[in-house]
């Protein structure tokens, strides 16, 4: 009958290095590989039982590497945006860290810049300045708007638009972290590769997208040749009060296009409320869903002949 594995409260549920816990007499080398112990990265273990959040392999990886700074994908989901969409598991994805290219690694050897590959782990090699580097919850990671620019130099263009949209929203409506005018102030100081790209990203961003399909609406609008809407307009009766808030508007003609995300079905109350209150007011109301973002000339279609049979009116 096999033993039960020895409580170790001294490690309590954080990640720790097993050659440190063996040295110290915490734990033997049977203990640690037994049914107790879950191994994390090379040498980094975690409490079996512990679940294996995005965050919790952050922080393994930096017991691992205690020089890094987390970026990428996994520094956005620590600032809280979404890089993973509806289909995504951040808890699998791999944890991405950057390391000052001339830090050596455990075995004393100074690895090239460039990217080192660990199973469930991306290592990147490169300058890592203080200035760029801020703190969440204990975890030094790179600064909002670095992260940003980061992805949108390595991404594809919409999915880089989203992001920087998506970074814009941070914080309360009254005070955001990040605004287009950061990024774009920042934009503006890089040089090298990726910075067509941003620019690039930058120039179809707005900064006021409350959602990832907001902004692939929007992208879908502005290629058309359909008039450009409003964003976010506030429309408002006769007497001048605020009747509701839509992603788009053609105010003169008071057509609105609104995505029609899950979360609108968890509202049906308070959505029908505010559609009779449009409606009272002369409003149209259009609406848009994931499944209509993969035909966007359908989405083209149902506007243009909205517009136009509001002009006709």
């Amino acid at each position: 009958m096999s033993r039960p594995p020895r409580p170790a409260p001294a490690l309590g549920s954080r990640p720790f290095r097993g050659s440190a816990a063996v040295a110290a007499g915490t734990l033997t080398r049977h203990q640690l590989a037994g049914p107790g112990w879950v191994r994390v990265f090379p040498d980094v273990y975690i409490a079996a039982g512990v679940p294996l959040t995005h965050e919790l392999r952050v922080r393994a990886a930096l017991v691992l590497f205690p020089d890094a700074v987390v970026c990428g994908r996994s520094a956005a989901r620590l600032w809280g945006v979404d890089v993973d969409g509806p289909t995504g598991d951040p808890d699998r994805a791999d944890v991405e860290v950057a390391r000052p290219r001339r830090a050596p690694d455990a075995d004393g050897i100074r690895r090239p810049a460039g990217q080192q590959r660990i199973a469930g782990l991306v290592v990147r090699r490169r300058a890592v300045f203080a200035q760029d580097v801020g703190r969440r919850d204990g975890v030094r990671l790179t600064l909002p708007t670095v992260t940003a620019l980061d992805l949108a130099a390595e991404l594809r263009h919409d999915d880089a638009v989203v992001v920087l949209d998506q970074f814009c929203q941070l914080g309360p409506r009254e005070h955001r972290t990040v605004t287009l005018a950061d990024l774009e102030d920042r934009a503006g100081t890089r040089t090298g590769r990726g910075c067509r790209r941003i620019r690039a990203a930058l120039a179809d961003a707005d900064g006021l997208a409350e959602s990832p399909q907001e902004t692939r609406t929007r992208l879908v609008l502005h290629r058309s040749a359909l008039p450009r809407p409003m964003a976010q307009h506030r429309v408002r009766d006769a007497r001048g009060r605020e009747v509701a808030r839509v992603d788009f508007a053609w105010p003169a003609l008071r057509v609105a296009l609104e995505y029609d995300g899950e979360v609108h079905l968890t509202r049906l109350g308070p959505d029908r409320q505010r559609m009779n209150r449009l409606q009272a007011a002369g409003w149209r109301v259009l609406y848009v869903t994931a499944a209509d973002l993969h035909h966007p000339e359908r989405i083209v279609a149902l506007v243009a002949a909205a517009l136009a049979s509001s002009s006709a009116d």
